[in-house]
């Protein structure tokens, strides 16, 4: 076999022993890592392990690896050195979502789009829709970690430095009627899950999304100018009918790939396959340094 002919190498981050309320990341990973076997070399290696690794390989691809917060050291160092060598990263590290922490969620409120009002500072406390209770959620939290709920007055007793509220988030808890999550590779919708009890939100089955359902989630994806890479929208349906953003997830959606029927599955696998493709193809990465050396 000639050299043009070698697959390209991918190296596959994932913590399979990571146990997430209601998902299991182990399975979706085996099944999705085998499956790109069968267009390039695949190897696999924990968040941890993947800037020690990752020179070795033509692209990292980033999928089930839990919470950063669980290994935030390891994780700046692989951004920092990925940035730096101009390694090709799927999801690409220039998302303006999760990836960054939840910061967007008050940039957006600002700026009038759909997403359940956000402050995060005492000023503006004011701002946020009157409810029973409200949200506090961590900006660099994820699954939930460290989400907790006060009630209205609770909110006098909140307090940060300059104004502040320091490294959190406040949101009114709104008594939605279900969550809705919108899958896309690079811009194209892929398929959509929705969780009919707000009390089992990984208990999922097939939503037929509507095109307004769709202009709504295209906002965020548009709004997220990745080029390439898997995201997902999640929304809740407010009492009013209106689809509201809960949270852009741009670094390691999890796909519940399990749900989908086999056409459904196969589908969005190949469109990933051409995704990573483009992303290989671009001239701006640089191809991995002799095995044995580093740095």
């Amino acid at each position: 076999m000639s050299a043009a002919a070698v697959p390209p190498r991918i190296l596959y981050v994932t913590d399979l022993a990571y146990q997430a309320r209601g998902r299991r990341y182990c399975d979706e990973d085996i099944l999705f890592s085998t499956r790109l076997r069968r267009d390039f070399t695949v190897a696999t290696c924990h968040p941890a392990d993947a800037a020690r690794l990752m020179g070795d390989f033509d692209a990292v691809v980033v999928r089930n690896s839990g919470p950063v917060i669980h290994y935030r050291e390891q994780y700046e160092a692989f951004r920092d050195r990925a940035l730096a060598d101009g390694v090709r990263v799927y999801n690409p590290l220039t998302g303006r979502g999760d990836m960054a922490g939840k910061q967007y969620l008050v940039e957006l409120s600002d700026a009038g789009l759909p997403v359940i009002p956000t402050v995060d500072r005492v000023a503006d406390l004011g701002r946020l829709p009157d409810a029973d209770e409200y949200v506090l959620k961590p900006k660099d939290g994820a699954d939930s970690i460290g989400m907790r709920f006060v009630p209205r007055d609770g909110l006098a007793d909140l307090g940060g430095s300059a104004g502040g509220l320091g490294d959190v988030l406040v949101q009114p808890r709104i008594p939605f009627s279900y969550e809705v999550s919108f899958y896309f590779v690079d811009h194209d919708f892929q398929y959509a899950l929705y969780a009919p009890d707000p009390e089992r939100r990984w208990q999922l089955v097939p939503y037929e999304a509507k095109a307004v359902d769709l202009d709504f989630a295209g906002k965020f994806i548009d709004w997220n100018t990745l080029d390439h890479g898997i995201q997902r929208v999640d929304a809740c349906r407010a009492p009013d009918g209106e689809l509201l953003l809960v949270e852009l997830e741009d670094l390691n959606p999890f796909l519940s790939l399990e749900l989908l029927d086999e056409t459904a599955r196969d589908a969005f696998i190949a469109r990933t396959v051409v995704s990573l493709r483009a992303l290989l193809s671009r001239p701006d990465g640089r191809r991995p340094r002799p095995r044995g050396v580093d740095r």
